[in-house]
């Protein structure tokens, strides 16, 4: 990946993002890191990355703010790639709350949206630019308990395939990746919370959803993520990828027999 260039990747502050950002650091890119809890960007204070490392903290949602943040890259190298990030995870039930799923959904939703067309307006022919949209396997395979999630990662792969269809004669390349169980701060969280028989059987089922028998690492999805924004993936646009240790792969059947 060449080091003249910048990325904005919203929700950079924590977890996956942080891992993206610091992927990209590495090879050298500026990164705007849209966050919007200044407390999670404290740790670029010290980073090696020093001023390549550009804070804007706001709603990924607000226009103003998306624009603060292509401005803030472009100012620091040619904008070329937008990492859509930033998500929330909240539960609501269709039947007593459609106004507050649908909320939900927006929050998801908003963000990639305002997030594709700054980008779309900031990328310059002929070189055009790369976005990255952080989708779930549940896009196509809903948990339950999770439908306005399940709902607005649906919705942010059909917005990719759609956008790289329109724009790809542009230069803009648009993909998405789907990711299954990614082991972060929210995950650890969770699992300190849980009795240590809690914690076991959580375990279990992630040892029996993803074939590779463990979590996702963030930096796994950071790899990803470069890679689609390089020029070795110069001729993938509109794809979904999994980045799920196999979770879509599998079906789970009640007969099937321990692997030997």
């Amino acid at each position: 990946m060449p080091d003249d260039m910048s990325v904005v990747v919203t929700g950079g502050g924590r977890g996956v993002g942080r891992a993206i950002v610091e992927r990209l650091a590495a090879d050298g890119v500026s990164v705007a890191i849209l966050e919007a809890d200044p407390s999670a960007l404290t740790w670029i204070d010290d980073h090696p990355a020093g001023k390549r490392l550009l804070p804007v903290t706001g709603d990924a949602a607000d226009e103003s703010v998306a624009e603060r943040a292509a401005r803030s890259a472009a100012a620091a190298a040619p904008l070329r790639g937008w990492v859509n990030n930033a998500a929330i995870f909240r539960d609501a039930e269709l039947h007593t709350s459609p106004a507050e799923v649908g909320e939900i959904i927006r929050r998801n939703l908003d963000p990639v949206l305002v997030g594709c067309a700054t980008a779309l307006r900031h990328f310059q022919p002929p070189a055009g630019g790369s976005i990255v949209n952080i989708s779930s396997h549940q896009a196509q395979r809903a948990v339950r308990g999770a439908l306005p999630y399940a709902t607005a990662k649906a919705a942010i792969e059909g917005l990719t395939r759609a956008l790289a269809v329109d724009y790809g004669p542009a230069g803009i390349r648009v993909n998405a990746l789907a990711l299954g169980s990614i082991a972060t701060e929210r995950s650890d969280a969770h699992l300190t919370s849980l009795t240590p028989a809690d914690r076991e059987h959580f375990l279990d089922e992630i040892r029996a959803l993803q074939p590779l028998g463990r979590m996702g690492d963030p930096a796994e999805v950071a790899e990803a993520v470069a890679f689609l924004l390089s020029s070795a993936a110069s001729f993938v646009n509109g794809a979904i990828i999994p980045v799920d240790g196999g979770r879509s792969a599998q079906g789970r059947d009640p007969e099937e027999r321990d692997a030997t």
